[in-house]
């Protein structure tokens, strides 16, 4: 994060009554309301509310910088009127990362509208950013600046998902995340809202055991994202508008995605050729110790060939000899057979 908190400072405007960021208007508007040639309705947002001062103090601020020039454009308090140690970084960072999230969405194809410290419809909670998109879905962002238990999270994170609100959490750098963010299937995503810059963990593959190719899944064993819990992790840096959004929440920029798709392709190529081999190597010892074909394994993907069966042959059938007369060998009546020869022979 910016060494300099002074280049992250939000203005809150009393004409208006509402929070408000340098970007949102050209330099010559903010000046004719700020210190020294305005009308002092620009004020600090943090000293206004009571963060490191007196609530209500009412301190002016300055327009700094222009368009393009070596520093961006940025309010900040006039010479010798700052908090003595100035503004902690923790809250200008949080105030500062809703208005970065605001401005970010609203230029993401898709969004309809974007309210800052807007209540839930059930008033449950109240997210930093409420995003509605066109057809209809919400997506609530939360920035957070302090260390949350398991149970915090797992509260804050279903009650949005009882409203059927999906919550995309930003974390400030160097802050310790939940462990129950990852076992919920989330991504983590760390917000430098100066730059602005996020920063995400990928998961380095799983070491491959025994038969790896016979798992369901093998997305694991290559580098992948969301990380599950306990993975190890390696960290990868984008600009925040490389970052996607729909009513899934955030996803990953096209680049990233792309490299993780391919190294799944690869690992998928592997595991085919892995059980490909183990099936060869079992024909194989199976040939070597004469079993018939019916025990033979068969190969991912094929057929077992048998050899065809020969025709059953049956024996005919004999029909049995029909009774004669024994004097003149003619065929008898049934009602004679018990005499063996016609009434007249």
């Amino acid at each position: 994060m910016d060494g300099n908190t002074d280049l992250l400072v939000v203005g809150f405007d009393l004409h208006t009554g509402r929070e408000v960021h340098v970007s949102e208007q050209p330099a010559h508007y903010w000046r004719t309301r700020g210190y020294p040639y305005g009308d002092s309705t620009l004020i600090c947002c943090y000293c206004f509310r009571g963060i490191d001062a007196p609530q209500g103090t009412r301190i002016p601020l300055v327009v700094r910088g222009r368009l393009g020039g070596q520093v961006r454009m940025h309010f900040a308090h006039p010479p010798g009127q700052a908090p003595l140690a100035g503004h902690h970084p923790e809250s200008v960072w949080h105030l500062n990362s809703k208005h970065v999230l605001a401005r970010w969405a609203h230029d993401v194809p898709g969004v309809e509208a974007v309210q800052i410290e807007q209540w839930t419809p059930r008033r449950e909670r109240r997210a930093d950013v409420l995003v509605t998109l066109t057809d209809g879905s919400r997506v609530a962002l939360e920035v957070q600046k302090e260390l949350l238990t398991d149970g915090q999270f797992q509260a804050r994170h279903r009650d949005y998902a009882a409203q059927n609100i999906h919550d995309v959490w930003f974390w400030r750098p160097g802050l310790q995340v939940p462990h129950a963010v990852l076992a919920e299937g989330l991504p983590v995503w760390f917000l430098d809202p100066s730059a602005p810059q996020v920063t995400t963990l990928v998961a380095r593959p799983h070491v491959r055991p025994y038969q790896w190719w016979r798992l369901p899944g093998f997305a694991v064993f290559a580098p992948h994202h969301p990380p599950c819990a306990l993975d190890a992790t390696e960290k990868t840096s984008f600009s925040l508008q490389d970052l996607g959004l729909d009513r899934r929440g955030a996803s990953l920029p096209q680049a990233v995605q792309e490299q993780l798709r391919e190294a799944h392709r690869k690992i998928g190529e592997l595991a085919r050729q892995r059980a490909n081999e183990a099936g060869r190597a079992a024909l194989e010892r199976f040939a070597r110790q004469g079993r018939s074909d019916r025990q033979a394994p068969r190969l991912p993907g094929r057929s077992v060939q048998r050899r065809p069966r020969p025709p059953a042959t049956t024996a005919p059938t004999l029909k049995p000899p029909k009774p004669h007369c024994e004097v003149c060998d003619k065929p008898l009546h049934p009602n004679l057979v018990p005499y063996g020869r016609h009434l007249l022979c």
